[in-house]
């Protein structure tokens, strides 16, 4: 063989071995990857092929399955009540994907989860077709409603969260504006239009304010601040008179920070009466005497600038709330009132509240309390599991003290209810460089108990932008103190 040839040989060699290396990489080590891969033609088929399990809420399905007429496609996926559990529920779209629950347990829902292998092998041999399991939710139906109706009746954008202390089941989750996932499960050009008006909308119907969006927490946020100082030794006695003077000068700066309950109540007052009043002056001392490490520290422990969901809620990821690294005394001071460049979900506020109710131990939140095969059988439980202890049972016995005189006799009392014991926390949230060109969000966090022990923890957000209200008309107890009410009032009398 001459020269030229052999070249020719061993280059020709060499591409067989590659296409061969190229094949059994394909084949062997990429083949789950590709199979499972969300732009797989067969897989979005084999999604859609037979009716999809359902997602359950307080014993009943809130999806179904609808058969269409189509080449591939045979099911489409429909929704019951679809905009008010959209933060819940997510999406199963043919041609837009999936979000939420839906994605994060579309194995199940599908029925291609390896733990249902044998049940697809007997269905195959009995001539069944393939049926997928359920995901079991821990969402309280009445307390979903209840914060849904509450955020729609104002026509605000907003969230609501419930937890139950003891455990982390999430009993509300909900965001508004919102939009029925069931306008666009198909795959027809005016379900893809429907799509991308929605994702066009100024108001954010698509988003989860519960979870993926953060904010300044206002003076909600205070409640942290008081667990820290107490926490830390920084306050002993919250019927004490503090050393804080209102208005109160920020550290290295000319600016001095005032409060809306006047200088005459809030000057040097006790934390317990600052907390009644919401008088700033006193949070933004003790942040100051605390220092930005131990805030952020008291932070950290209660959920702050960590994404702490990832193992448990999967899709339903949490962004971290953020208390920032290196402030200076005039930073770390807002922070102490919850402004600054402080930011937080109404998930994180509704954790923070639920710690206090729950003796300063945190619990891990989860939305999911089983996953079940077509037969009823268990796949999966979801166990409480203690996330964090961020403080002392007596120091959060002190902080509920607190809550709850501002309950009976300061800004919360929106969220009194007969015969069961309430704590709550207003919260006004300045936001922007110019605190005037734009109108405050409106916060509440609150927390009802009964004597049997039976507890919800709730944080209201509400971002007044698309409501007919002026500037002095926005408060967190006004807007926030009924909704939160009336959503404890929906888990604990039942």
């Amino acid at each position: 063989m001459n020269r030229p040839l052999r070249h020719i040989a061993i280059f020709c060699g060499l591409l067989m071995l590659a296409l061969l290396i190229r094949a059994n990489w394909l084949q062997f080590v990429k083949a789950e990857e590709l199979a499972n891969d969300d732009k797989n033609r067969r897989v979005q088929i084999k999604q859609f092929a037979t009716p999809r399990g359902d997602i359950v809420v307080g014993g009943a399905s809130v999806t179904g399955s609808a058969e269409v007429d189509g080449a591939e496609f045979k099911f489409k996926r429909t929704y019951k009540n679809g905009p008010m559990y959209a933060p819940v529920t997510g999406y199963a779209s043919q041609t837009m994907g999936m979000s939420l629950l839906e994605k994060t347990y579309d194995g199940v829902l599908s029925g291609q989860d390896d733990r249902l292998a044998f049940q697809r092998f007997t269905d195959i041999i009995t001539g069944k077709e393939r049926r997928g399991g359920d995901v079991i939710t821990t969402i309280d139906p009445r307390a979903q409603e209840a914060g849904y109706k509450g955020l729609t009746d104002l026509g605000a954008r907003g969230s609501v969260v419930a937890l139950d202390p003891r455990t982390g089941k999430v009993l509300a989750l909900v965001s508004t504006p919102s939009y029925d996932p069931g306008s666009f499960a198909g795959n027809t050009f005016k379900e893809g239009d429907t799509f991308q008006a929605l994702d066009d909308n100024k108001g954010k119907p698509m988003a989860n304010r519960a979870l993926r969006e953060t904010f300044p927490p206002g003076s909600t946020f205070k409640i942290l601040t008081a667990a820290a100082a107490l926490e830390h030794g920084v306050v002993t006695d919250i019927d004490a008179a503090s050393d804080a003077v209102s208005p109160y000068p920020l550290p290295q700066s000319t600016n001095e920070v005032g409060s809306e309950a006047g200088n005459a109540v809030c000057n040097k007052a006790s934390l317990k009466t600052a907390m009644q009043y919401s008088c700033n002056n006193v949070f933004l001392d003790a942040a100051v005497e605390l220092g930005q490490d131990r805030m952020r520290e008291t932070a950290e422990k209660f959920g702050f600038n960590e994404d702490v969901y990832s193992d448990v809620f999967g899709d339903l990821r949490a962004t971290a709330s953020l208390y920032p690294q290196d402030l200076d005394k005039p930073g770390t001071a807002l922070t102490g009132m919850g402004q600054g460049s402080l930011t937080s979900t109404p998930m994180q506020m509704a954790m923070v509240t639920a710690a206090l109710v729950n003796d300063g131990k945190l619990m891990q939140p989860y939305i999911v309390d089983e996953l079940r095969s077509p037969d009823l059988s268990t796949l999966e439980k979801n166990e409480p599991q203690v996330m964090s202890e961020p403080v002392s049972s007596g120091t959060a016995a002190k902080v509920r003290e607190m809550m709850e005189h501002t309950a009976k006799e300061g800004s919360a009392q929106k969220a009194l209810i007969d015969g069961i014991t309430v704590g709550g926390k207003t919260g006004t949230a300045q936001r922007g460089v110019d605190v005037n060109d734009q109108v405050p969000y409106g916060w509440f966090v609150s927390y009802g108990k009964k004597s049997d022990g039976a507890s919800v923890a709730v944080a209201v957000f509400i971002d007044p932008t698309d409501m007919d209200i002026s500037r002095e008309d926005i408060s967190g107890g006004s807007l926030g103190g009924p909704i939160a009410r009336n959503v404890m009032k929906a888990v604990l009398e039942q």
